[in-house]
């Protein structure tokens, strides 16, 4: 079996693992460097406090296999789980809470719906008046995606995996709709399978093989900062939910400040702005102050920086064998870097047993926007 795995982000290369590990041969081509799309720019949240089954189910999936990363891999990841603390200022948000954490607790997610007050405990620089609720899964954390991501693509070349960099995809070659190999900036490569894995890509290589998919780049800004009054590491990734704005510890007393406050932000992959706006950065701070007393005149921007999310319109991936030999696992709208243990085991599903088990991706097909089914994941930051 001859797979070509478009991109060299950490769900390319999750799924040439796992496809390698099945027996495939397998060819990564990736337009510049490994991580250099969005995987190196994530801020590596690791959740299951999703707001859809079908996204916690990915992340359940996911962690199992972020819980023995180093002792299958060799590569300490600094995984570390303090918690994620999502936080409602509206009632509306408040009153959605407690069906989220029953429908979490019964995949076995151990998250809590808590009173401000009570939420305080887990973030102790809390402003606990501007919330009317919060909830709380001390198996979220956190951990270092390039190291995550070299986790995967040092096993993979063990495996046998030939990852070009450098090299782009140019065309899919088709034979009566069904794929029969690529065409690429280093020659043809004959293929049994492509998998689309190009994230901000991903609706450019879905357009080679006469697919149309709503996979939109959009750009987001991660701020380090070092507070007025350290943020203490046992504090969880706390998220204004209804703002957007976030933060967590970082290490040696930073913290990463996040969020995206302003209208779609869309962005073209080659040639956006990389580094944050002034603006921005400013308000990001401004608005973490308003969440916790951590923050304030005296916080400190160190540095910061862009990345691109590959968004649909539901924030849900599309995960499938959209036509003969070409799958799509894209449009995780900011979520592909947890999830891809789960994406690369399922897309080596789909290749080798024809459907997925794993998880219930009946949900994740790409006709979903015609034909009105889809259901829009609220937890997002």
């Amino acid at each position: 079996m001859r797979i070509v795995v478009v991109g060299g982000g950490i769900v390319g290369c999750s799924c040439a693992y796992y496809l390698a590990e099945r027996g495939a041969d397998v060819t990564v081509c990736e337009r510049s460097t490994i991580g250099a799309g969005s995987t190196e720019r994530s801020a590596g949240g690791i959740r299951a406090q999703f707001s859809t089954p079908v996204n916690v189910a990915l992340s359940r999936a996911s962690m199992r296999v972020w819980e023995r990363f180093e002792d299958e891999f060799g590569t300490d990841i600094a995984y570390r789980r303090p918690g994620y603390l999502f936080l409602a200022r509206n009632e509306a948000t408040a009153e959605g809470f407690a069906d989220t954490v029953a429908m979490q607790n019964g995949q076995e997610v151990p998250s809590e719906l808590l009173t401000p007050a009570e939420a305080s405990e887990h973030c102790p620089g809390l402003r606990t008046e501007p919330f009317h609720a919060a909830t709380y899964s001390p198996t979220d954390g956190f951990a270092d995606p390039h190291l995550a991501l070299q986790g995967f693509a040092t096993r993979a070349r063990e495996m046998g995996v030939d990852i070009r960099t450098g090299v782009e995809v140019t065309d899919v070659l088709l034979n009566d709709g069904a794929v029969f190999g690529v065409e690429t900036t280093d020659g043809e490569i004959d293929a049994d399978f492509v998998v689309n894995a190009a994230g901000p890509w991903a609706k450019r290589v879905a357009d080679m093989a006469k697919i149309d998919l709503p996979v939109v780049p959009e750009r987001r800004q991660i701020a380090v900062v070092e507070p007025e009054t350290p943020v203490p590491e046992s504090v969880p990734l706390t998220i204004d939910l209804d703002t957007g704005s976030y933060f967590r510890p970082e290490r040696e007393g930073a913290t990463l400040v996040g969020g995206h406050f302003d209208s779609v932000s869309r962005a073209e992959p080659d040639a956006y702005d990389r580094t944050t706006d002034l603006d921005w950065t400013v308000e990001a701070v401004e608005r973490a102050s308003e969440t916790a007393t951590y923050f304030g005149p005296e916080s400190r921007i160190k540095r910061g920086w862009a990345g691109l999310y590959a968004v649909t319109p539901d924030h849900h991936p599309i995960i499938e064998e959209t036509s003969p030999g070409f799958i799509n696992a894209v449009g995780f709208s900011g979520h592909g870097f947890q999830h891809a243990p789960a994406t690369g085991n399922l897309v080596t599903e789909l290749v080798f047993d024809g459907e997925a088990s794993l998880v219930d991706i009946s949900g994740l097909d790409s006709e979903r926007f015609e034909d009105g089914r889809t259901v829009s994941e609220r937890n997002v930051a």
